[in-house]
């Protein structure tokens, strides 16, 4: 983390890690359901007792806690995750990242018979500078598996805050106001996405391109 920004409570940044050499980090919907909890159950100021134990009980006598950050969008693909964060304490990205890196390693580790780090290093993250950098990027968080043209059975096992953002989901993990405020409509936001996804996928192999509208050239 010598080289990254310090983050700053009160902004916004885009986060994101792949496996370690480029390997599946998801191999089926069991993984993908994990992987949503994890983002849902690690995000607490007090350190959580299980999450298996939590699992195993539907989350029920988990009293409401003050968050670490604010998710406002996830993607999860097959060798690669998304999110796009505000800092609301300060540390809390960091200290999220860790437990989200930690809990998950170890039930895929557990689950898979094997060993080691699963992840690329310690997490990546993009500082987000202005309003149209914040919302283009969660345009190519929400459908990153239209941006990397995922289809068939390989998109079964990929996952995002998509269907949270229309109203086809009863998860309620993200913090959608920032978003969906500076529209009038869900429809309205939907169409805002169909056009800029026409942007990012025009410059997705220009690097410059890419950069101008979320600020990075990401996997």
């Amino acid at each position: 983390m010598a080289n990254r920004e310090k983050i700053a409570i009160g902004e916004y940044y885009h986060v994101y890690n792949r496996g370690v050499d480029k390997r599946l980090i998801i191999k089926d919907n069991e993984d993908v359901e994990r992987f949503i909890q994890s983002l849902e159950f690690f995000n607490s100021k007090e350190p959580i007792r299980s999450l298996r134990e939590i699992i195993s009980n539907n989350g029920k006598n988990i009293k409401p806690n003050e968050a670490l950050v604010k998710i406002i969008c996830y993607d999860l693909n097959t060798n690669h995750f998304h999110l796009l964060l505000k800092e609301i304490n300060d540390g809390g990205i960091s200290e999220f990242m860790k437990r989200i890196g930690g809990g998950y390693t170890w039930y895929f580790n557990n689950k898979n018979k094997r060993s080691g780090s699963l992840f690329q290093g310690t997490f990546k993250s993009v500082h987000i500078k202005s309003n149209e950098q914040l919302l283009h990027t969660s345009v190519y968080i929400n459908l990153n598996y239209k941006v990397h043209k995922i289809s068939g059975e390989t998109a079964e096992n990929v996952k995002s805050s998509w269907g949270e953002y229309i109203g086809k989901t009863d998860k309620n993990i993200c913090d959608k106001k920032i978003i969906l405020e500076q529209f009038k409509s869900i429809k309205e936001y939907e169409d805002f996405t169909r056009s800029s996804l026409e942007e990012i996928l025009k410059v997705k192999d220009n690097k410059n391109g890419l950069e101008m509208l979320i600020g990075k050239y990401f996997f």
